[in-house]
């Protein structure tokens, strides 16, 4: 038994080592350009789908040889980013909802605070704190208030006791961080009191209006692509999201409709456990289920948002 287990863990460690491997190839490249990358995120997606998977099907065997549940909350987080990474290449919603899911799973799970040992570990407690910056970022862009005041008090907490535990470190970057993230919050709060996204809750659906229907059957033109762009010093934003372009997001987007995403439910593995999909989709794919957006809605026009570029930046993007 303990001569399977130990195969398990090679076995989880060689898939570890293969999709981070596929993860620092895809980590930096640029969220724009007329180039498709798309071949080395299938591969990358692919990759995480066994890792897992696998996980998911080899949790208590893992757990005995020694797994932290703080290393499920790092594959899960690499997942969602990989997700967010997606939506600002493609602007495909379906992606940073799939993103939202993924870190909510991390979130209600507690799998970096609920880990033994990790206030002690500044490793663990760094990976913690950027889950909780990404987190906050898919929450602002998809405007779920109440999560991202929850997130907010959550990461300042955090960013203090770390501070409190690791008084050698230096923590000013995180401190400008959660300064960034309450400017931005307090800005924004009461700007609107419904989604700046066209959204059927509010809106006409555009099928009911003559002079849309009139302008898509002429097929004139077609809103593609969008640069968005900002130069204002001390401008209100959020990691490399001011709150201009926050907004211009907004407005180029149609609101994804929670009807139309169904969360897959509890179903038993081969071995007989029971593998809880309640928490996060598991559905680590580059073609999501039609079902999570209304078909017909048109897409979202592709989108570049720049902080800051120089000319040569903005010529780099454009062509």
């Amino acid at each position: 038994m303990s001569e399977n287990n130990d195969v398990t863990l090679q076995t989880f460690r060689a898939l570890v080592e293969s999709a981070d491997h596929k993860f620092a190839r895809v980590r930096d490249v640029p969220a724009y350009g007329r180039v498709s990358q798309s071949h080395f995120f299938h591969k990358v997606f692919k990759a995480y789908t066994r890792l897992w998977k696998y996980q998911q099907e080899n949790r208590s065997k893992l757990v005995q040889c020694g797994l932290k549940r703080w290393e499920i909350g790092e594959i899960a987080s690499r997942i969602g980013q990989l997700y967010f990474s997606q939506y600002m290449r493609t602007s495909d919603i379906r992606f940073l909802v799939e993103a939202y899911v993924f870190y909510e799973a991390i979130l209600s799970r507690r799998y970096f605070e609920g880990s033994e040992g990790s206030p002690r570990d500044l490793g663990v407690r760094s990976k913690e704190l950027r889950f909780y910056a990404r987190f906050l970022l898919v929450s602002i862009i998809l405007n779920r208030s109440e999560m991202v005041n929850h997130l907010m008090d959550r990461f300042v907490a955090l960013v203090d006791d770390c501070r409190s535990n690791f008084r050698e470190t230096n923590f000013k970057e995180w401190k400008q961080v959660v300064q960034e993230i309450v400017r931005f919050t307090k800005v924004d709060k009461g700007f609107n009191i419904r989604p700046l996204r066209y959204c059927t809750t509010f809106d006409t659906h555009r099928s009911s209006l003559p002079y849309v229907a009139r302008f898509h059957a002429k097929r004139v033109l077609k809103f593609q692509d969008a640069l968005l762009a900002s130069y204002h010093r001390n401008e209100v934003k959020f990691a490399e999201l001011t709150l201009d372009t926050y907004r211009m997001i907004q407005c180029l987007e149609w609101e994804p409709s929670g009807l139309f995403y169904q969360k897959p439910t509890v179903k038993p593995s081969e071995n007989g456990d029971s593998i809880d999909h309640s928490g996060a989709s598991g559905i680590i794919s580059m073609n999501l289920a039609a079902d999570m957006t209304d078909p017909s809605m048109p897409s979202n026009p592709r989108k570049a948002t720049l902080y800051h570029p120089s000319v040569t930046h903005l010529i780099a993007v454009s062509f």
